[in-house]
């Protein structure tokens, strides 16, 4: 570094002003970087005491697999600690939905350690935003509580295997590798592993390639997620790395959130309740009973619906961000969005290609200048064109005019802000 580029940033250190990381492209793939490790999940491990583990992430993490042959493969090696598993993960979603659950999917279940899963999922995402959300999550854990050890896990897909044949991550787990770094962060990333068995011609990484009594093994029947034996590879790289790392020292990880690596990190996202002063017009809490409370409640906890055109959610926050925590299903309506008085050019539909059935979804509302914003989600009259599922369907004229199609039905369950409510004493 010149002695102009040393001044400039000494400068720009005292100033307190944080550079803008810039992306530096693939990083070379490395199944195990300790970094600082986890030394304190291990030493309560040692000292033969309860911990708990949790898992946020993806589908991959979300099915019977790594997840669960990692516990158990702690449970059978440390015989003198008692583990507790929390499954925080939902299928289909990234780091982005990610940074605004965990304090409620994970932290205040008060893991010691937390494998945060979004790789595969982050797989569209720029940079800029995976920063952002990842560090939301980094930092809301360590400020929750510094002892709680993190482990970053990165899985592959069929779409990755020639940036992982070419010895590279792909872009979302090259970008969580310069934040890991910033944080001290272990990573495991389980591409290499499964790329060898590829290279050493007795793995196929999908469905497509595999043929009958060729001897190969089938990672994955669509190339996304494993088979059984493509998840005791990745439990092997788990292994691997917590054998490199149980003899680590606990880390200092107050003072690794001295720093923020993006000055606009989502350290403050959160979700909260949706209070009955806020509903406007016919609206009902789904009862215990209903088979979205089975399925959803235990993420979404209390849900709200109306099918009722011209019911509304009105609210005032203050930040930069909102969302709705909602559901997407076969008879979703569509909702009028007004902010600040200006409404939406078309209504947004609780429906897509995908809605044969009901899924966790996020309703975008506000992102934008920090201020006082007042938001109003009307359902309108009209449902939605179920044109987009008919392609899923074996005949889409009939399936489509019976009563699972119908509604103009909306299902909010949080408010999701990085920022907070106004109340009406503000």
């Amino acid at each position: 570094m010149s002695k102009t580029m040393s001044f400039l940033a000494a400068v720009t250190l005292a100033a307190g002003v944080l550079a803008a990381p810039a992306y530096t492209g693939p990083v070379t793939a490395q199944e195990v970087r300790a970094r600082a490790g986890v030394g304190h999940f291990m030493a309560k491990v040692k000292a033969g005491k309860e911990v708990t583990v949790a898992y946020l992430g993806g589908s991959i993490t979300a099915m019977n697999g790594w997840r669960n042959l990692t516990t158990d493969w702690l449970r059978a090696t440390y015989p003198q600690a008692k583990f507790k598993e929390i499954h925080a993960s939902i299928g289909g979603t990234g780091s982005n939905l990610g940074v605004f659950r965990v304090a409620h999917d994970a932290l205040r279940h008060n893991p010691d350690l937390l494998f945060v899963e979004f790789a595969t999922n982050d797989g569209g995402a720029a940079p800029e935003s995976i920063w952002r959300s990842m560090e939301g999550i980094v930092r809301q854990t360590w400020k929750k509580n510094p002892d709680t050890d993190i482990v970053f896990a990165y899985t592959i897909t069929e779409a990755m295997k020639q940036d992982y044949l070419a010895g590279k991550c792909n872009r979302a787990a090259s970008a969580m590798e310069q934040l890991a770094d910033h944080y001290g962060i272990p990573s495991i990333c389980f591409g290499p592993r499964v790329i060898d068995a590829v290279k050493a011609g007795t793995l196929v990484m999908s469905g497509k390639e595999y043929r009958d009594g060729e001897g190969k093994t089938l990672f994955a029947k669509d190339g996304v997620h494993p088979a059984l034996a493509g998840h005791r590879l990745y439990l092997a790289s788990v292994a691997n790395g917590f054998t490199q790392m149980k003899d680590m020292s606990p880390a200092d990880h107050t003072a690794a959130l001295r720093t923020p690596f993006v000055s606009d990190n989502l350290e403050a996202a959160k979700m909260v309740e949706i209070k009955p002063s806020m509903l406007v017009g016919d609206w009902h809490k789904l009862p215990p009973s209903d088979g979205k409370v089975r399925a959803f409640s235990a993420r979404m906890g209390e849900m709200w619906y109306t099918g009722a055109p011209g019911a509304t959610l009105r609210f005032t926050f203050r930040g930069t961000c909102c969302q709705i925590y909602d559901l997407l299903g076969p008879d979703g309506g569509q909702v009028w969005i007004t902010v600040d008085g200006k409404r939406s050019a078309r209504p947004v539909a609780r429906f897509d290609s995908y809605c044969t059935y009901h899924r966790i979804a996020t309703l975008g509302v506000f992102s934008g200048e920090d201020g006082v914003h007042t938001v109003e989600i009307t359902v309108d009259k009209d449902q939605p064109s179920r044109q987009p599922v008919a392609f899923r369907l074996k005949n889409p004229a009939a399936e489509l005019a019976a009563p699972k199609y119908q509604g103009t039905k909306f299902w909010p369950a949080k408010i999701m802000l990085v920022g907070d409510l106004v109340t009406n004493d503000e």
